[in-house]
């Protein structure tokens, strides 16, 4: 599993790169995340926009990023891809997670 982090402004943005979020990858995918978020500010941004599938062990592998890095640091997600859109939504995850349609979007949104 591979990431890309960059600090962009006051903001961790770690990028996903990698097709798939599954129980092959979901160990593989909080240790990378532990290690891409080490010392990162208050918000985190959760790029996914090069994920194509996620299975309920790759959400709960981001759900439990998001509980290692609370209460001290927020973990935004951006660029979901309809498949894995459609799995926050039936899982009702997107009512826990901040979600923007674009990275971009979410830098935007947070500058203001």
């Amino acid at each position: 599993m591979d990431f890309v982090s960059d600090m962009i402004g006051d903001r961790m943005v770690v990028t996903v790169q990698s097709a798939r979020i599954d129980a092959a990858a979901a160990l593989q995918f909080k240790d990378g995340m532990r290690i891409a978020t080490e010392g990162a500010s208050a918000r985190v941004l959760l790029d996914l926009s090069q994920v194509d599938f996620i299975d309920s062990s790759g959400l709960g592998a981001i759900v439990g990023v998001m509980k290692y890095l609370a209460p001290e640091r927020q973990l935004d997600l951006a660029g979901l891809r309809p498949n894995v859109e459609r799995v926050f939504r039936l899982t009702r995850m997107d009512t826990v997670f901040v979600i923007h349609a674009t990275r971009e979007e979410a830098l935007r949104d947070h500058a203001h």
